[in-house]
């Protein structure tokens, strides 16, 4: 089974500095024992809303809209997509992920199983 992880963060509640080198040391540590595991499929954090765009239907009308969204206290900062046996497994994983950020962050990471074609 593969599940997506979101990372959902406030862009502006973290760090004034961004991620420390010591959570990028072990955030690197983490990654590499997922994809020794075998579990890790791809990964990757995102540029802030500022830099992004959305595009929205609604009754038959478009409406596209660049960042920042000023409106939104909580986005999307990144995603981890894992192959694991079950649920329980990928949020273990989800667990120790956000675990590891300490007390200086305040992250929600959001597990969803991924539709599989049949």
């Amino acid at each position: 089974m593969r599940f997506m992880m979101m990372v959902k963060i406030d862009e502006n509640a973290g760090p004034a500095g961004g991620p420390s080198e010591e959570l990028m040391e072990e955030m690197g540590k983490l990654i590499d024992e997922m994809t020794k595991a075998g579990v890790l499929l791809d990964t990757a954090g995102l540029r802030p809303t500022a830099e992004g765009t959305r595009v929205h239907w609604s009754h038959g009308k478009m409406s596209v809209t660049d960042g920042p969204f000023t409106e939104a206290k909580e986005v999307i900062g990144g995603y981890a997509i894992v192959q694991a046996k079950s649920k329980d497994e990928a949020l273990e994983w989800a667990k120790r992920f956000v675990r590891i950020h300490g007390e200086d962050w305040e992250i929600t990471s959001e597990i969803r199983q991924i539709e599989e074609p049949t």
